[in-house]
């Protein structure tokens, strides 16, 4: 079996390529950009591990020509501009990358007439700003995304759902929450909490950990968790259906600062300041999910707890500032 998988050298794209090579006669294959960084995948990429092919998914012949060679039996669609304050700043790449980008992936699909299991992976942005009464957020929420990114992911679910009813297609969405871990980005801002953390602890950065807004409220999802629901995505769930995949734990951001805090012997040294810089035009505060659907269909349920992907977070920021 061939698997493929679109932003393999990012954050979750690593973590999954590097899952997927433990199944038994699973061949993967990775997407990316010529100059993405190769540090997330240098462990698992050449000889009898991950095969990568340069391409750019707005580029619809770049694209079509990696489909064309690998034919996958397997697609998971991690590739994205998903950084949400970046589109504000670039809300034209955004769209261009989110939604273009994905149909040049699906059409190139559709014109080598191959039939594979495609996981689109969208994103909790989709809901934007809910009320209590939406509590906790099911799949039926109504879309009202409050920046670039979100409108992006709205159209990138519903251009999947269309390709679906419209070409048959085996695409099954993902709409996940917060998840993190090692790898993640330090332009996010739990990775952001553990980078200031080490460097304060090695006396690189004065004691004081700059932020954003404190008050929003998200729920956590380990990645080691998250790429394991990929995976039954793509194997157990029938075409055409959308699921939330979310943990188990939520709180406010401030809160789990407080707990990420609590793990350094500088706890009681560092200052906490907000930087405006760090805000963005309108945010999403609220984002508790219903990951009943998914549970239900596949039995699956995160291992790793909220402090367990805190403290992997830590240690990995510590490991990487030395």
């Amino acid at each position: 079996m061939i698997s493929l998988v679109t932003g393999a050298t990012g954050f979750v794209g690593s973590w999954l390529c590097e899952y997927l090579l433990t199944k038994k006669n699973m061949e993967v294959h990775g997407l990316k950009r010529w100059r993405s960084p190769m540090e997330n995948i240098n462990q698992i990429a050449g000889k009898d591990g991950l095969k990568l092919h340069d391409g750019d998914l707005r580029d619809a012949v770049g694209v079509n020509k990696v489909i064309k060679k690998v034919k996958p039996d397997y697609i998971f669609h991690i590739a994205a501009q998903s950084f949400v304050p970046y589109s504000f700043d670039n809300p034209h790449e955004t769209i261009t990358t989110n939604i273009n980008g994905t149909i040049n992936l699906l059409e190139s699909i559709k014109e080598n007439k191959l039939n594979p299991r495609i996981v689109v992976t969208t994103s909790s942005e989709v809901y934007g700003q809910v009320t209590k009464e939406d509590l906790p957020i099911t799949e039926d929420c109504p879309f009202r995304p409050q920046s670039p990114y979100g409108v992006s992911k709205a159209g990138e679910d519903l251009i999947a759902y269309q390709y679906h009813c419209s070409y048959n297609m085996n695409i099954i969405r993902a709409r996940l929450f917060t998840h993190s871990g090692p790898r993640r980005g330090d332009a996010f801002f739990e990775s952001s909490f553990a980078k200031q953390i080490a460097m304060i602890e090695l006396g690189l950065q004065k004691p004081v950990i700059k932020v954003g807004n404190l008050s929003s409220i998200r729920t956590f999802l380990d990645i080691r968790d998250a790429v394991k629901a990929y995976w039954l995505l793509a194997t157990k769930c029938p075409a055409g259906e959308v699921y939330n995949i979310g943990g188990d734990a939520h709180m406010s951001v401030g809160d789990y600062l407080k707990e990420m805090m609590n793990m350094s012997s500088m706890k009681d040294k560092i200052k906490v300041i907000v930087d405006p810089s760090l805000l963005r035009p309108s945010d999403v505060t609220l984002q508790i999910p219903s990951s009943e659907k998914f549970r239900k269909a596949t039995g699956w349920k995160p291992k790793y707890s909220y402090l367990d992907t805190l403290r992997s977070l830590l240690d990995y920021w510590r490991a990487k500032t030395k």
